[in-house]
């Protein structure tokens, strides 16, 4: 295993890969929902970068199938898996316990903040945002214990976190796996090398909306979800 060297390598994608390869990819995405404490580790970057070495990936921990695309695809599937159950364990926490969370103090890991952004998410964007939660970083970490809050349907909250899923490692880790072939064929780049300008590209993409609504958005108000009863709750 290579050194941890720095803070900034839980940031960097090809760390996860290089030190723990598929099982840790798959722990990450697990956690990022699952444990509630994976939000400030790379989602969408470490997808997208998996994709790219996505035949390594396979071929280091089962053997290769032989064909990039079945590789890709036993990758993506897993990972969806993975997520499908970070979700479901995050859905029935909330179910369980969480009312107890808006009581709860801020910590180092835990921000009471998150908690109310992405209850105002799922408010304004009802069953959907489970789907579109997916590609928001730190959003898809609270938002299936405000379903489970919230007291969502189950079944629906299933299937709309099944389609969330593999909507997200489908499209990040084809898009890493293809466009690393597509740009190596027709422009003689290797994405390989470029991985530091694509994980800033990523975060840009997936960070600037947040952080635009942030500082020019209108400023809401969470002092209501302090004394709300969310027991009363229904879907």
């Amino acid at each position: 295993m290579e050194d941890f060297n720095s803070w900034k390598d839980l940031l960097n994608p090809e760390f996860y890969i290089n030190n723990g390869g598929f099982w840790l990819i798959l722990f990450i995405i697990f956690a990022e929902t699952g444990l509630f404490i994976g939000f400030f580790l790379p989602g969408d970057s470490l997808l997208f970068v998996s994709g790219i070495y996505a035949v390594k990936i396979i071929s280091e921990t089962f053997g290769s199938t032989g064909s990039d695309f079945l590789d890709t695809t036993i990758l993506a599937s897993a990972v969806a898996l993975a997520a499908i159950i970070g979700n479901e364990i995050g859905y029935y926490f909330g179910r369980k316990t969480g009312p107890a969370l808006y009581k709860k103090q801020d910590t180092m890991l835990f921000k009471k903040k998150h908690l109310y952004q992405a209850h105002e998410f799922f408010e304004k964007n009802g069953a959907l945002a489970i789907i579109m939660a997916r590609f928001l970083p730190v959003v898809r970490t609270f938002t299936p214990i405000i379903a489970g809050i919230v007291k969502m349907d189950k079944k629906a909250f299933l299937r709309d976190n099944i389609i969330g899923a593999v909507l997200w490692s489908f499209l990040l880790i084809f898009a890493g796996h293809y466009l690393d072939k597509l740009f190596m064929d027709q422009f003689g780049i290797d994405l390989k090398k470029k991985l530091e300008l694509i994980i800033i590209v990523i975060v840009l993409i997936t960070t600037v909306p947040v952080i635009i609504k942030f500082l020019f958005g209108k400023k809401e108000d969470f002092s209501k979800y302090e004394s709300h009863d969310f027991d009363e709750d229904v879907k």
